[in-house]
């Protein structure tokens, strides 16, 4: 989708677009508005009237051919109040209300109003996040199947500004988000650990992404760091395991780095321990954190983030092959502490307890956060309206809930006590994988499982199990199953509190 800000004269309107005409409540109608009503001869206002549109939110009325003008067709949409308008949402709503329409072109009038340059680019957000689609593999669609619009232009009172704050921000979120959003959505078979680092890796070329560094470290190099916890769950797969390090040294020479960790499990059969396999296709996600991740370094990149930022990301394919890990067995872990495998399906914390140690003993990172899909007790918990978010450090939790308020990604904090670690605790081994059905707090034990390998590093884990995809939502930035959550809010994570 190509996006583009423009002034806001009508000049008859733009050939061969749709034009789309807000109307908020208890407000003075837009000079848009009234030249295109004029170039119309009120049949504007006429078909508003008569479709009682009045401002209120959601009442929208469309005119045809309107004569006088250059343009296809006018919609005019009620917004509620100016006082509580959302651009972004508002953007994604008119796109997805349009995007099948047979219009190439969108112009957003958000001219004439109080609104801002930053009000203009978040609509335009909103605007690419609704026209999101994942047709690569699909070849038999028909020509009304396809989204038409190709071009969004946004008419605002300062053009120059909102194109900066696109160019500078935005454009680089709505990017790292639809790169989560494909990663995700990528099959099993064409997205596995190699192929996954190979597309990982190309980013060191890419313009966008000039300046980064990409290192990727195959299962030799792993086994001689000591990553047995990583390397179990992936022993039964024929295709190797890789762990991929992302460097964005943007900041200060020598200042220390925060780190951004992601659970790349490019399929999750459970391993010995398998899975029903009723929705068991839905596994090609349990990568929704690396995909964060990756999308989360790809803005940071392309905006040029002033911040020293890591992103590390363990990719791993879990079968239950003759060689795969067995429930009992026992493996060591980087920090040299064993871990007893009682249940093989419970495999993402054991791949971010070495990509974490690594994490912290390679880069000594001011701070650190994992994100990952991990349990499902977290649905139980939160459904698919938060992220759970556990952390060592106050600090880091209001950081990570101020981030999810900016960047509209919600989180809710969980708690860590030591009074779970007693049901992590192994007769056999320093630790275990799972606890008790009985016992409850899955997703908690599960986090202070992670715990044991961060140290002291002030640190969060995000467990996005119930956000990574979703059913079909109201939500019109969103499509029906990947939602690339997490790459904005680390983005704004980092924006807010490790740049300059």
């Amino acid at each position: 989708m190509k996006v583009s800000f423009i002034s806001p004269e009508i000049k008859g309107g733009q050939v061969k677009s749709v034009a789309v005409l807000p109307v908020f409540k208890g407000e003075k109608i837009s000079p848009a508005y009234k030249a295109y009503d004029k170039l119309a001869k009120k049949r504007v206002s006429m078909a508003a009237k008569a479709g009682q549109v009045d401002g209120r939110s959601g009442k929208n009325v469309q005119v045809f051919g309107p004569e006088g003008t250059k343009t296809n067709r006018l919609y005019v949409t009620g917004c509620g109040k100016l006082s509580g308008f959302d651009a972004e949402i508002f953007g994604a709503r008119v796109t997805k209300a349009l995007l099948m329409s047979g219009e190439t072109t969108l112009v957003i009038h958000l001219d004439g109003f109080d609104l801002t340059p930053t009000d203009a680019a978040q609509a335009a957000l909103g605007a690419v996040l609704a026209s999101y689609r994942f047709d690569k593999y699909r070849t038999k669609l028909t020509a009304d199947k396809k989204p038409s619009l190709k071009n969004i232009k946004i008419a605002i009172d300062n053009p120059a500004k909102a194109r900066k704050a696109w160019n500078m921000f935005y454009g680089p979120v709505s990017a790292g988000t639809n790169i989560a959003r494909d990663l995700v959505m990528e099959p099993a078979n064409k997205l596995y650990p190699t192929s996954y680092a190979a597309r990982i890796k190309k980013m060191e070329t890419q313009t966008e992404t000039a300046g980064m560094k990409v290192q990727i470290l195959g299962e030799a190099q792993m086994k001689k760091l000591g990553m047995g916890a990583l390397l179990g769950v992936g022993q039964g797969s024929p295709r190797a395991s890789q762990l991929v390090i992302m460097k964005w040294s943007g900041g200060k020479k020598g200042a220390k780095p925060v780190c951004l960790v992601g659970k790349g499990v490019t399929f999750d059969t459970g391993g010995i321990s398998l899975k029903p396999g009723a929705g068991m296709w839905d596994m090609k996600g349990d990568m929704g954190g690396s995909a964060a991740v990756v999308g989360a370094m790809h803005t940071i990149a392309a905006r040029k983030a002033k911040a020293n930022v890591i992103g590390i990301v363990g990719l791993v394919e879990n079968m239950p092959d003759g060689k795969a890990q067995n429930p009992g067995d026992i493996v060591t872990s980087m920090s040299g502490q064993t871990i007893e495998v009682q249940n093989t399906d419970a495999e993402g914390r054991l791949v971010l307890a070495d990509a974490l140690w690594y994490a912290k003993e390679k880069f000594k990172p001011k701070a650190m956060i994992d994100l990952a899909t991990l349990t499902g007790a977290i649905i139980v918990c939160l459904g698919h309206e938060h992220a759970g978010v556990f952390s060592n450090s106050d600090d880091i939790a209001e950081q990570l809930q101020a981030a999810a308020d900016n960047s509209t990604e919600a989180v809710w904090r969980l708690p860590l006590n030591k009074a779970y670690d007693k049901l992590v605790d192994s007769p056999n081994a320093d630790m275990k994988n799972i606890t008790v059905p009985s016992a409850g707090a899955g997703s908690i034990t599960a986090a202070q499982f992670l715990q044991r390998f961060v140290g002291d590093v002030p640190w969060a884990h995000i467990d996005i199990a119930g956000m990574a995809w979703k059913p079909s939502r109201p939500d019109p930035r969103e499509p029906a199953w990947a939602t690339g959550f997490g790459a904005r809010l680390m983005n704004r994570w980092v924006a807010d509190n490790y740049e300059g």
